[in-house]
């Protein structure tokens, strides 16, 4: 016959186990994109760049010379323009699978999702065509005209009426129109110069790169001009750091990523700009700063791509890619087997918490083997 003891380490290792069942789990974060980051004019058309290996570890052959990208929000579908095909096409953010295509009537180079992904929106390359086209399907829905020419296309939210509605900032020839979704013009603001590229990084300010060589701030509210942040530059297209919003710059002339402070409307206080720049080891052409602010990847036009630790303000690593690089734009990062945080998260660390509910199961289970034998004994006529 087993002894107390016995019993109540067993007991205590039944109830590990049954702790192991019975308490949540925390889960995985999930998504197509997971440590990727994806360049645009790359070998055979995108090229993968694997963010912990620090190296290009697949290629994408597109054709059409694939120009810009962009990933749906869960990382899953990667969009890709293709400006010398006329097609806009759906890829695989995991394998470059074709999911779905639409044509175009001229060249596509711009893309924008709506505030709730549901509707991808394409602009023509110097054209006034745009598309809005059902982001899971590639089916057309509607089509206009913008007021100008097309050198750039981003979307916001803005709550009228107390509903969130998506806005469509064009830059154009002259100036930034702002279309809402089926097109009709919001606002316009003169561009001195015409403007070349726009980040929208949290709502209320709009960055654009101009064809002037500056780089403005707009108010996203009011439609005017806030102040000119940068000057005697060629800049490439745009992206912000999430956590600190500043804004990340590429200077092609004079192979630099300048660092802006971000500035509001109304502010009493204008910072100098840029903040700080960043060497980089070529021509960058694009940036892409990770979700987390950590990691920036500059495009550079000589074939390689520029890996940046932000907050080290350093240059980690130079990853050849091959081809003429002109847009990059990262995936979900960290990687997926980050875990997420859940509303019934247990408040102590899972491996403690394991550890308290198992013995706690197995006490409760020892004392109960304990009174049943004490039961039986006492019923036993030998007892």
């Amino acid at each position: 016959m087993l002894s107390s003891w016995t019993r109540i380490f067993s007991a205590f290792f039944l109830g590990f186990a049954l702790a192991m069942v019975l308490l949540p789990r925390q889960a995985q974060a999930d998504g197509g994109a997971p440590n990727l980051s994806y360049v645009a004019g790359a070998r055979q058309g995108i090229g993968v760049v694997d963010i912990s290996q620090q190296k290009i570890v697949r290629n994408f052959a597109v054709a059409g010379n694939p120009y810009t990208l962009l990933l749906s929000p869960d990382g899953s579908l990667l969009y890709v323009t293709q400006p010398a095909a006329g097609q806009v096409t759906a890829l695989a953010a995991r394998t470059g699978q074709v999911i779905c295509s639409a044509p175009f009537p001229g060249h596509p180079a711009w893309l924008a999702l709506n505030i709730d992904a549901t509707v991808l929106y394409v602009a023509g390359m110097h054209e006034q065509t745009i598309i809005a086209l059902d982001a899971r399907t590639c089916a057309q829905l509607r089509t206009f005209q913008a007021p100008e020419p097309v050198s750039w296309l981003a979307a916001t939210g803005n709550n009228a009426s107390n509903t969130l509605q998506t806005q469509l900032w064009v830059a154009g020839t002259t100036s930034v129109s702002v279309l809402d979704e089926q097109g009709q013009l919001l606002g316009n603001v003169a561009v001195a110069g015409g403007a070349r590229f726009l980040c929208l990084p949290g709502g209320l300010t709009a960055y654009v790169a101009t064809g002037r060589g500056t780089v403005i701030a707009i108010d996203t509210l009011t439609y005017q001009v806030i102040a000119t942040l940068l000057t005697g530059g060629t800049f490439g297209s745009l992206d912000y750091n999430a956590i600190t919003q500043e804004i990340y710059v590429p200077d092609q002339q004079h192979n630099l990523v300048d660092v802006l402070t971000p500035v509001l409307a109304g502010s009493a206080f204008m910072p100098h700009e840029p903040a700080r720049s960043l060497r980089v080891s070529g021509s960058p052409q694009s940036i892409a700063v990770t979700n987390d602010g950590q990691l920036g990847f500059a495009a550079l036009s000589n074939g390689q791509v520029d890996m940046l630790d932000l907050l080290g303000h350093t240059l980690i690593k130079a990853i050849p890619v091959g081809g003429t690089p002109r847009f990059i734009i990262t995936g979900v990062y960290p990687p997926q087997n980050v875990p997420v945080p859940q509303p019934a998260a247990p408040s102590l660390p899972v491996p403690l918490l394991i550890l308290v509910c198992s013995a706690f199961i197995g006490v409760l289970f020892g004392v109960f083997l304990l009174v049943r034998s004490k039961q039986r004994r006492q019923a036993s006529p030998t007892g």
